[in-house]
Formats: C-alpha cells, structure tokens, sequence
C-alpha cells in the first residue's frame, strides 16, 4: 500500500483502492459550507418549498406549460447555469456547491427529471464537445431558459447497447445537410423540448451526435408515456423522418458519438446520486413523523424498536451515501482546480475530471439509487396501510425511485463498467493494481499480524485497508484466471458484480470515516460525536459481512482446490471487525431523528 496522502495529493481515479486512507482534511463534508454556499442552499430551499413541493399535484398531472415555466423561474435565479461558464451567462459555481445544489433539490419528484435532463445529459455534450459557434448559439438560451434541452440516445432495439442504434444520418446530395431517419424512445423532456441532442449512424456505421431543433421538418414526438412513476416528467418518442439537419450541427467528430454519450453520463450518474440522497432525506423525514404521529397500542410507533431500527438504518445509509457523494465531489473539484492552473479551459477541465473519476461516478450511481430504494421502501413500511395510499407522499416516492436504478446506466452496467474501468486503467500502466495485488497474495503466504491497532478510529483504518485486500485478492486471481485462460471474465457478470460490490462497500465505509474523523475535530456540529460514531461502527459491521458474503460467492464461483482454501482463509483474515451493538446504536440514533421530527444528520 502507499503511503497516506498528503493534504496536497489528490488520489486518480480508482486509486482509493491501492492508497491508505487519506486524512479527513482530504474530503469535502455538508457540515463546512462556508456563508455563500449556505445562502444558495437557502435560496434553492426556498424555491423547492415554494414553486415545486405546493405544486407537486400540477407537475403529476403535466399540466401544460408547467414544466418549462418552473425551469425558467429556475434560470431566474441563475440554477440552470450554476454549473456553467459565466461567459455564456453561468455562475460558473465550484462542484461542491453545485453537488449541494442536486441535493437540495432532490424532494422536488418528477420534476427533478426535467431538471436533470435540461442541466445534465441536455446541456453538458454542447459544453463539453460543441464548437465555439454552437456554444455561443445554444448555452446562453439554455442558461436563461428560452431554450429546453433534451437527450435522444436509446432506441427500440438498443438500450444498454446503445452503440447498436439504427437511426441513420445521410450526407444531402448538395453537402450542407445531414439526413435523419430513425427513432429514438424513453425521451425525457420529449414533450416541450426545443433542442434535441440526437445520436445517429452516418452511413450506417459512424456513430454520431447532433444539435437537432425541434422545428425540424420530420421531427414529429409519440404521445406521452404511462409509466410507473416519475410520472410528471414528460417521456415521450421522437421520430425523425428525413429530417434535415445543417452540417453545422454535427456534435463533436463524426464516428465520436460514443465518446459524447459516455462522458455526458458519467457526470449525469453523479448528479443523480445527489439528487437521490436529497429525496432520500425527505423520504425519511416522511417517515418519522408519521411514526411520531401514529398512535397504537396508546403510544406513537416510534417508541417501538422495530420502528426505530428501521429510521435508524435509514439514516445510517443516507449518511454514509452522502459522505461519498461529497468525497468524490471533492476530488473532481480539486481535479477541475488542477486542470484549469494547467491551462485546460473550464470545459476541458470539467470533462477531464468527470472522465477521471468515471469509475467512482459509476458507483455512486449505483449506491445513491439502491439508498434511495431502501430508503422509499422502508417509509411505506412505517407508514403501514396508509403508505399504500395515493394520499399520502410514501406511494408517490416509491413509484417515482424505482427508474433511478434504470436510467444512466442499470446498476448492473455500472456495476460492471466500475471493474471493466478498473481493469483497463490497470492494463493502460494508469493505475497500479498488480503490484498492491501480488503484495496481498504474498501476504497470503505470511503469519498473520496480532498487532492491536492503536489511536482514535484505528481499527476503522485497519478494517478499511483490509477491505481493500479482499478486494486486490479476489479479483486479482479472478484477472489471473483470465490472463491464464481459464476464465472469461466477460461470461462472468455475477464475479464481476461480486467485486464492484465489494469495491463499492469500501469505497463508502473509507469516505464515511473519513468524514466521521472531521467531525471530530469540529465544534460546530448538528450532534454530538457519539451519534457518529455509532453511524460509523454499524456500517463498518454490516459492510464486513457483506464484503465476506461477496467474496465469498466470488470465490467459490472460479477458484478451488488449495487455491480456494487459501483465499477463503485470507478473505476470512481480511473481514474482521469487531462488530458494535448494532440494536443500541441505532436506537441511540432514531431517537435523534424522533426528537428532531425529521432527518438531522
């Protein structure tokens, strides 16, 4: 393992997995916001409280026009652009307010989509890869809201797959055009959108992306989708009947669309587990007062232990997924920061640092959308009968959660792109995870240390750098297996997913030390030490356990013989925590949540 890092190092991507446990000084947590992001989170509030949460009823039914009027009221207070260029009228804020703004705004339902859509997937591939001409064409109207963005990728018959689209581009005899025939579905923004980012094939194998308007002759939109939830954004299917698009538009190079589609998500799967944490908060907010107001057996359910296991957990999960939500939101923030002193415009900076940290971006998608499900799910749980009820919020939040595990990627593609991302990087020189791997196998071989760790959150430390053995162990011999021949790692997804699940566990226990460990030096904090402290302990506990059950079944899925005692015994070695009172942690921690009628952590 490396040496812990200094307050001036920032890890790569991936590296979290080969270095020691940065200090707490290396992490970015809510509970230090300075004054001005303070006054923004107080002004994105207030815009939630006012125009969104009163008007939930109207934005479910799609009441015309609503949508886009709402998005305009937002540019007026500048939120369209907060993460723009100020010389196409952004704000041009710094990741870690702009990650508060996503969590902030995550109560605001169906609408977040629309948000997302127009801010994300929407108006990042122009920044990212629009010529100077197309920026200063549609950034500035997308800022101030004259313009509404959406983001036409998946097909009929390519969704995951996405590279598979059949929608074709053609040259026009005369040179200036480019003619689209095809059909794009699962649409967000469909409905009232202006601009369409469209991916299409030219000559039928160059995949590429395109700046189409929605007056295009051809263009023409299906009726809006009835889903499940999320049920006032409005999907809908473009289909595109030789329509002719200026040469002009053509986004980025042709036969480089992937690269567009790619890199747009993977600051899109980061905003969405902001915006999940915030619903996530809300969700649980829903959940203790009802449980402070529903009286049975003459006393509120909230005195209950079932019940408070349940707020407990919920929050304890929140916790931990906003702890590495931030952290990572401190690395592209710091990753930005460092490409920009080297001269990289904001835009060149801003997609350099989401593709550097596309694996962590991967996860937290993954880990905010499986929070956000818990989370929704144990609410109607609390809310009993009357969480199955349409008149209550806990129907609503449960029906509208479930796409997020869906959307940007299903949590098994990003499960797999973590470990395929990780490989690569590994096979590229970019990232050194043989030597650390060979390390821990040697290891293997070696008497185990009885040393009793020592200092403030050492066996937290201890806990974590073994976590990231497991990890090296398991899925070096799986790697070692391939390189060997006797395995496909590509036939393998359930391998695959056993690792990113222990990577993500690690990732998530690392980042929420790191933030318990600030804490403790800070005066200024919502509640006392103690609080977090058991946060931590549980989450270390439940995540040993699932981090031995991974890789167990991982294991035991490719390996046997010696070579499978071997590791079992080392996985067994490398799992150890002494597990804390789970029962009167999260007792200790409901009753905080109880007291304040909400979520205070």
């Amino acid at each position: 393992m490396q040496d812990t890092l200094s307050k001036t190092d920032v890890l790569k991507g991936g590296e979290f997995l080969i270095s020691d446990t940065p200090g707490p000084e290396s992490t970015f947590i809510p509970e230090e916001m300075n004054e001005e992001q303070l006054m923004i989170r107080d002004t994105v509030r207030d815009f939630l409280n006012t125009e969104i949460l009163p008007n939930i009823d109207r934005i479910e039914a799609q009441e015309e026009g609503l949508a886009p009027q709402l998005l305009e009221k937002m540019a007026e207070l500048g939120l369209l652009g907060s993460h723009m260029p100020e010389e196409y009228g952004g704000m041009q804020l710094d990741t870690n307010t702009n990650t508060m703004i996503c969590d902030v705004f995550g109560p605001a339902a169906a609408f977040t989509v629309s948000y997302a859509a127009h801010t994300g997937i929407g108006m990042l591939p122009i920044l990212y890869f629009g010529d100077e001409s197309q920026k200063a064409t549609y950034l500035p109207r997308l800022i101030n809201g004259e313009l509404k963005a959406a983001y036409c990728l998946t097909e009929p018959s390519s969704g995951s797959d996405a590279l598979a689209a059949k929608t074709r581009a053609d040259l026009s005899e005369d040179g200036n055009h480019y003619v689209i025939n095809g059909q794009k579905m699962w649409i967000s923004n469909a409905g009232f959108a202006d601009i369409f980012i469209v991916f299409a094939q030219i000559d039928g194998d160059k995949f590429t992306g395109f700046i189409v308007e929605r007056d295009s002759e051809g263009l023409t939109l299906g009726a809006e989708e009835k889903k499940l939830g999320i049920k006032g954004s409005s999907t809908r299917q473009v289909f595109f009947e030789n329509v002719k698009v200026p040469k002009e538009n053509v986004l980025g190079e042709i036969g480089k669309g992937h690269l567009i589609a790619f890199n747009a998500l993977n600051i899109g799967r980061f905003k969405l587990c902001a915006l999940c944490v915030g619903g996530a908060k809300k969700s649980a907010e829903t959940a203790v007062q009802y449980a402070n107001e529903r009286i049975q057996f003459k006393q509120p359910i909230a005195n209950f232990g079932a019940i408070k296991h349940k707020l407990g957990e919920q929050a304890i999960q929140i916790f931990a997924a906003e702890s590495a939500m931030y952290r990572v939101s401190h690395l592209l923030q710091e990753k930005n920061k460092a490409l920009m002193a080297e001269g990289k415009t904001f835009a060149e900076a801003k997609l350099e640092a989401a593709e550097e940290y596309a694996i962590e971006c991967a996860l937290l998608k993954v880990l905010g959308s499986e929070v956000l499900d818990y989370v929704v799910d144990e609410t109607v749980q609390v809310h009993g009968g009357m969480g199955y009820s349409e008149e209550g919020t806990a129907a609503r939040a449960y029906r509208d959660a479930r796409i997020n595990r869906i959307y940007e990627g299903t949590n098994e593609i990003n499960r797999m792109l973590s470990i395929d991302m990780l490989f690569r990087r590994a096979l590229k020189g970019n990232l050194d995870i043989v030597g650390p791997a060979w390390e821990v196998q040697k290891e293997l071989a070696s008497m185990p240390s009885f040393d009793q760790p020592e200092g403030a959150y050492a066996a937290e430390k201890k806990a974590i750098k073994e976590f990231k053995k497991a990890v090296l162990m398991t899925a070096g011999a799986a790697a070692k297996m391939q390189m060997d021949g006797e395995l496909n790692l590509k036939e393998e997804q359930e391998i695959i997913m056993n690792v990113s699940d222990m990577l993500l566990d690690t990732l998530t226990a690392e980042s929420m030390l790191m933030r318990v460990e600030k804490l403790a030096g800070m005066d200024n904090k919502e509640q006392p030490q103690e609080i977090y402290d058991a946060m931590l302990k549980v989450f270390m506990t439940d995540a040993t356990a699932r981090i031995h059950k991974n890789g167990t079944d991982a294991l035991v899925s490719f390996a046997e013989g010696d070579l499978l005692r071997t590791m079992l015994m080392g996985l067994k070695r490398f799992t150890k925590y002494t597990p804390t009172n789970v029962k009167k942690a999260r007792r200790m921690i409901a009753d905080r949540m109880i007291e304040a009628n909400g979520y205070c952590f």
